[in-house]
């Protein structure tokens, strides 16, 4: 017998569809019935690769007598916090600020009014290490409800005031400056290990890709050595860690030390926003260094993106679960897909192969992960092997991980997240010479500007999600605008096709009229949305780039190609936060320090005139592209008479080819270098731009 949740379109929900428990989606008439039968609401929140949230609804959700009780006493309502990051954010800086910590599946119990008065994450089916049960905290709201109504409604509206009043505002005055990222940067050398390659302390390393986004930025516009190497760094060390699946590309979700003297694991889930950010990442590492393991891993895990998490619709699937089918035990465990034995190694690559893979991914007898198992990695200290050998070698294991049961995938579109696989495979199919890339990334934008866009007048609108080519109801959050309209504006650069451009213009028009706030800030949701007990604003970055900066980024670069001093100002105050922010919390606001680099270089404008199908247009292109100068927007395009005739972009109009050869313009605020029909003087006027 199904619930309520057996209409929904998201593959969570669909997870829960069969529990005993009554679950209704976030929806109106659930609070209805709440306050019409006079019971609290039960609100669970997770993702569909979320391992601890697999592992409570097995322990709790799918017990009869737990959801017995359940149905009697709470209104139950389940929340993809995928579909639904508003309500996510909302009641998580709740739990956050209640218990000092937060995470998935995440349980609150609120009045019908919406307003929560007791949180936590994960709860066991029976008393752990000082946690209480589930049924122990089921059993305690509910008395707690029927004998001190008045005090659970005093704390739960104590809690809804104090999250009414933490609006951030645009976080003070002042815009970032060379200063300011100069001593961002001097903070993340204080919490960067250089003997580890990782920042921050604890046993936990989830990677960070925005952080090395801005060190990469800072290094193109500065020349600072010190950003360089901690950016490189990085990537090395989360490259020969087993955060990357060193067999099929692409990269998990965190990893953590087990034991103070073991090896990284990893989570196992691997998410689209992840692999999206890092294959940029290191693409860009590689244009900035020409470093070969981080064109290797670039392309590695585009070729993942495409071949494990591309949908039949042309868009990218949000995630792969951590768990899958164990082949021995027949039980879903996490890492079953992943890890290998040495004798595993042998049955599939014989013996002399065999060994030598176990030795250069550290797979040993006893095993580094769970029963004798070993997660691989690529130890620097592992054997010297001809890089066409281990290609062959990781083929084979390749094709022999095929024949395991896989993990599930979550075939749901996520806007943002595909703005962001967009705009990856679009400059790894142009910096790498894969033209296949481009088509990819082509196909998810046509994707989105089908399935997810609704131009209609007066209700124009992105929609968050979208599966099997059906759009969802939700509407999109501030970072499906952000995230979107970078990755249009990415492969406007790369194709040479106005219309891309016009589309980012589309939505980074909406973060003006639907999002901003008087002062400058921006907030999650647009001003029609579903009203909660919170709007919800936040420029800090959690796993992806925050929906404030995320858009900041994508009106600055639109204000760079069009001239627009509307888009200019909104980007420039809605970044005053990083101002304030950055050099005090650098981690926690990568990608607002990596598009106040921007700010600080310009970003230069960079004009190529001529015809496509000339060499000499396509060398000066490519050479654009592969400029470092931080966001630094490119067009290109036959020349844009004063009609606008001609080419599709702003920054073509009178832009004319130098003595019959085509030229390239290099600007900043519209202020232009001597054109250059030569690609290395080109590369010369996009390198660093120091004082």
């Amino acid at each position: 017998m199904s619930n309520r949740l057996a209409q929904a379109t998201s593959p969570y929900l669909l997870q829960h569809a069969d529990n005993p428990v009554d679950w209704r989606p976030w929806e109106a008439e659930a609070f209805e019935e709440a306050r019409r039968r006079g019971v609290p609401v039960f609100l669970s929140v997770g993702y569909s690769s979320c391992h601890w949230c697999h592992v409570m609804a097995h322990e709790s959700f799918e017990d009869e007598l737990t959801a017995a009780y359940m149905n009697e006493h709470f209104v139950n309502i389940k929340v993809d916090r995928e579909e639904r990051p508003d309500v996510d954010a909302v009641y998580m800086e709740a739990v956050q600020a209640a218990t000092g910590q937060g995470g998935w599946p995440m349980s609150v119990f609120m009045t019908a009014e919406g307003e929560p008065f007791y949180f936590g994450t994960y709860f066991p089916p029976e008393p752990r290490h000082g946690t209480a049960s589930f049924m122990q905290v089921l059993e305690g709201v509910r008395t707690a409800w029927v004998g001190r109504r008045e005090e659970v409604a005093e704390v739960a509206q104590k809690i809804t005031r104090d999250l009414a009043g933490r609006a951030l505002g645009a976080g003070g005055e002042g815009l970032p400056t060379a200063e300011s990222q100069g001593n961002a940067l001097l903070q993340l050398t204080r919490d960067y290990d250089p003997a580890s390659g990782w920042f921050g302390g604890g046993d936990t390393k989830f990677p960070p890709s925005m952080v090395v986004e801005f060190l990469l930025r800072h290094h193109a516009r500065t020349g600072s050595e010190g950003a360089r190497e901690m950016a490189e760094g990085a990537c090395e060390a989360m490259v020969r860690s087993s955060l990357f699946d060193q067999v099929g590309g692409g990269f998990h979700r965190y990893v953590l030390r087990a034991k103070s003297d073991g090896p990284l694991v990893p989570h196992f889930e691997k998410m689209l926003y992840d692999n999206a950010l890092l294959c940029r990442v290191y693409a860009h590492l590689w244009r900035s260094t020409g470093s070969e393991l981080a064109r290797r891993v670039a392309l590695e895990t585009a070729d993942f993106m495409v071949r494990e998490l591309r949908t039949g619709e042309g868009g990218f699937a949000s995630a792969l679960d951590a768990d899958s089918e164990d082949q021995v035990t027949g039980k879903h465990v996490e890492g079953a897909y992943y890890a290998w034995t040495p004798a595993q190694l042998r049955e599939v690559l014989g013996e002399e192969d065999g060994s030598l893979a176990a030795a250069c991914f550290g797979v040993s007898e006893e095993g580094t992960f769970e029963h004798g198992t070993s997660v691989l990695q690529l130890p620097a200290d592992g054997p010297d092997i001809e890089p066409e050998r281990l290609t062959g070698i990781k083929e084979r294991l390749l094709a022999a991980r095929a024949g395991r049961p896989a993990p599930r995938r979550d075939d749901k579109i996520v806007a943002a997240w595909n703005g962001l696989a967009v705009a990856a495979l679009a400059e790894c199919g142009a910096f790498f010479d894969r033209p296949d890339l481009v088509d990819r990334a082509t196909e998810a934008a046509d994707l989105l500007v089908r399935v997810h866009f609704d131009a209609a007048a007066g209700r124009a609108r992105l929609a968050r999600t979208s599966k099997d080519g059906h759009v969802g109801a939700n509407a999109g959050v501030l970072e499906d605008y952000g995230d979107v309209a970078e990755g249009f504006l990415a492969l406007a650069a790369v194709t040479g096709e106005g219309v891309w451009l016009e589309f980012a213009g589309f939505l980074v028009d909406l973060v003006l009229d639907r999002f901003t706030a008087e002062d400058g800030s921006l907030y999650d949701t647009a001003h029609d949305a579903e009203r909660l007990i919170r709007r919800p604003q936040d420029p800090t970055d959690t796993a992806a780039p925050s929906g404030w900066t995320a858009a900041a980024g994508a009106l600055l670069s639109y204000a760079a190609h069009t001239g627009s001093e509307p888009h200019r100002t909104a980007a420039e105050r809605a970044l005053a936060v990083v101002h304030a922010l950055g050099p005090r919390a650098p981690r926690f606001i990568g990608h607002g320090l990596a598009v106040a680099e921007a700010l600080v270089d310009g970003p230069r404008e960079v004009a190529v005139v001529g015809h496509p199908d000339d060499p000499a247009t396509a060398g000066l292109h490519r050479t654009a592209l592969l400029g470092t100068a931080p966001g630094a927007v490119v067009a290109t395009g036959p020349p844009r008479a004063a009609d606008g005739s001609g080419g599709e972009f702003p920054l073509l109009a009178d832009r004319t080819l130098v003595e019959g050869f085509p030229a390239a313009y290099v600007c900043r605020h519209f202020v232009c270098a001597r054109p250059t029909t030569d690609p290395a003087e080109l590369a010369g006027q996009l390198g660093p731009a120091r004082p």
